[in-house]
């Protein structure tokens, strides 16, 4: 039997199973062993909240990560159709584990409909095909991780990113607190709109939080750090794909009270601003070694 790809895994997770009406249930990958990734949270929420919603996409979202996720257990989705109105429709969605909410969504969702245009212009970038891929530069940095970490490291990934100009994972130089990368699916998808914003969803999650770090000189392997989302708002503008180019152009306004405040632009190829993020996370300096909630 072919194993799946690490795309079609994600399409899988993405792929809830309905136990009752309003209640979907979403598993994990087998090889988390700490927490659920928030983007995979993320994008399964989105799921459950648009297979209640018909004829419409969702224009915003606005969500918040209350507890690590297990990923030993499923996740239920419980759906709340809060309105369905003649534009709008709107949903709250509960993420539960061990019979305690992990997460929460609110999304709005609208008709298609004409109105007044206009867009912040993309900045000037480098094409894709010129970057060197994620995978080129973990591999020039391979002989310096333990053994134990080679193989998550090098792992396939479902998403391909080209950073413009690459962070280092190791004391990297200070800067400033800016990143553009280009960003797709690593094969080509079907064409349902409402999958590829969940992918988006899903991918949003991966580089944003660690803009902060930049001005820091903290590299991904420091164990200077604690850092994990607290909450995440999309906006979606405009039709992409996420099997075509995106440009995540990505900045930090502040950081402080041990808490990063990041934001995300995302544009087609030809310059089309296709959805905007904001998102706040935990940046705790680690003093003694140990966590803290």
């Amino acid at each position: 039997m072919n194993e799946k790809t690490p795309l079609r895994q994600v399409l899988d997770l993405l792929d809830l199973e309905q136990i009752e009406e309003n209640i979907f249930r979403g598993a994990s990958p087998k090889d988390r062993v700490q927490r659920v990734f928030g983007g995979q949270v993320l994008g399964q929420a989105l799921v459950a909240a648009a297979r209640t919603v018909e004829a419409r996409l969702c224009h915003s979202l606005h969500a918040y990560f209350l507890r690590a996720g297990d990923p030993k257990v499923p996740i239920l989705y419980e759906v709340d159709r809060s309105r369905d109105g003649t534009s709008f429709t709107s949903r709250r969605v509960a993420a539960i584990q061990h019979g305690r909410p992990i997460f929460t969504l609110e999304a709005s969702f609208q008709r298609d409909e004409p109105g007044y245009d206009h867009q912040f212009e993309m900045p000037q970038a480098p094409a894709p095909e010129t970057l060197a891929s994620e995978e080129e530069l973990r591999a020039k940095v391979m002989h310096r991780l333990p053994e134990e970490l080679r193989a998550w490291f090098s792992r396939p990934r479902p998403i391909e990113l080209r950073p413009v100009d690459p962070r280092g994972y190791f004391a990297p130089e200070k800067r400033a607190p800016r990143e553009m990368l280009w960003i797709r699916a690593v094969a080509p998808l079907p064409d349902d709109p409402a999958l590829h914003q969940c992918l988006l969803a899903y991918a949003s999650d991966m580089s944003l939080l660690e803009t902060g770090l930049l001005p820091h000189g903290i590299g991904w392997f420091d164990n200077k750090v604690q850092m994990a989302s607290l909450d995440h708002a999309m906006w979606f503008h405009r039709p992409f794909r996420m099997d075509e180019w995106l440009l995540y152009v990505q900045d930090s306004p502040s950081t402080s009270g041990a808490r990063s405040f990041n934001r995300g632009l995302l544009y087609t190829r030809d310059g089309r601003l296709a959805a905007c993020v904001t998102q706040e996370g935990l940046m705790r300096p680690r003093r003694d070694g140990t966590k803290q909630d």
